[in-house]
């Protein structure tokens, strides 16, 4: 049975580097997507424990039960899978 060919990466860069990997015989190293930068989720996460109770501090009453409302709606308006 024949091999089937694979389709070419979405990524221009990968797609690049996947052709000029079959031209010189080199073996091909594509990187997964799924990887993240460690710093940025590092910065990422310092910003999210902060922002919570910023936000709580500046909200009023009122703006503060809108917002679990919306929440709570949010929750449960969703369809099980």
């Amino acid at each position: 049975m024949p091999k089937r060919s694979r389709k070419p990466p979405s990524d221009p860069i990968q797609a690049a580097h996947l052709i000029l990997a079959q031209l010189t015989g080199e073996e091909p190293r594509i990187v997964p997507p799924d990887r993240k930068d460690p710093l940025a989720v590092e910065l990422g996460r310092r910003g999210g424990l902060k922002g919570g109770k910023k936000r709580l501090q500046t909200m009023t009453p009122e703006q503060r039960k809108e917002s679990a409302r919306n929440a709570a709606a949010a929750r449960w308006g969703k369809k099980a899978p």
